[in-house]
């Protein structure tokens, strides 16, 4: 038997060949533990990100947020309590794999629907309020999220209450052909119907707000607010640009834009929102005082 060069070596240590090869090497970190900004470029943590309302620290940028971590930052403690939690949409027109599709973004979300809607109080003022959800097929509007808002503002004005809504969305929900349409009709009748009652109605337009939501009840507010930054739109800026055939100008559909123009009212930064709506309600109250949850 031949005797191999290293049959008496003593193996080495993992950790010892660890640190001998690798001093220069970067430490392995899990993608899900920090995101890169994509306005700084600065590397951030996740934890820290999520702790500052997912607002870059370096530089002001508003990433997306979830519906319920919307909520959460603007009501009072524990008072949200939402309503319709349970419907869902179906293929009512047979699309295909439309149900597959369903299924990951209930999955990808948590969430039933592209919407989470209830009443809560901000600042101490009752309100009805909803919330649109990015990560459920991007805030898509489809029957059950055009019906949970009409239902939401028509509890609003039955019980004369303001209604707060945050907007984030794709647009109709193609997947749902003429009845996704249907709804800027009927989300439109139902917000006017509130406003005829006296009600007041403020939203807060977040990146993107494009398509049937901006055409219907995203633009159709007694005070329109927006985050920093956010695209707000019918048509997405290439769509114009390859139609038109022209350059659009800088910042073309943005929050500041639109604010200059006169389409937005104020851009609110996510930190001070809550102190915003809250003084927006206490100047609307109706004469018989708050409404009732």
């Amino acid at each position: 038997m031949m005797l191999t060069k290293n049959l008496f070596k003593k193996p080495g240590n993992p950790l010892e060949w660890y640190d001998g090869h690798n001093k220069n090497s970067m430490p392995d970190i899990p993608d899900q533990m920090c995101i890169s900004c994509p306005q700084c470029k600065a590397i951030l943590l996740t934890g820290d990100l999520n702790e500052n309302a997912r607002v870059c620290p370096k530089c002001g940028y508003h990433f997306r947020m979830n519906a319920r971590q919307r909520i959460g930052l603007v009501t009072d403690g524990d008072s949200f309590r939402e309503r319709d939690a349970k419907m869902r949409s179906s293929n009512l027109i047979g699309f295909p794999n439309y149900e597959k599709k369903l299924w990951h973004a209930r999955l990808e979300s948590g969430e039933n629907e592209g919407v989470v809607c209830g009443t809560a109080s901000i600042g101490g003022f009752p309100c009805a309020l909803f919330a649109m959800e990015p990560y459920f097929m991007m805030g898509s509007m489809g029957t059950v999220v055009g019906e949970k808002i009409a239902r939401l503002f028509e509890y609003a004005a039955a019980n004369s209450l303001p209604v707060v809504g945050f907007t984030v969305s794709g647009g109709a929900r193609m997947q749902e052909g003429i009845l996704s349409l249907m709804q800027m009709a009927k989300t439109s009748a139902a917000v006017k119907r509130h406003g005829e009652a006296g009600n007041l109605y403020v939203a807060v337009l977040t990146d993107p707000t494009t398509g049937g939501v901006t055409a219907s009840f995203a633009m159709e507010a007694d005070v329109i607010l927006a985050e920093p930054g956010a695209l707000i739109g019918f048509a997405g800026p290439r769509v114009i640009e390859q139609t038109m055939r022209q350059k659009l100008p800088p910042n073309f559909q943005r929050a500041e834009f639109l604010l200059e123009k006169g389409f937005v009212d104020e851009i609110v930064p996510r930190r001070g929102q809550k102190e915003y709506l809250a003084n927006l309600l206490s100047m609307h109250q109706r004469g018989n005082g708050h409404g009732s949850v």
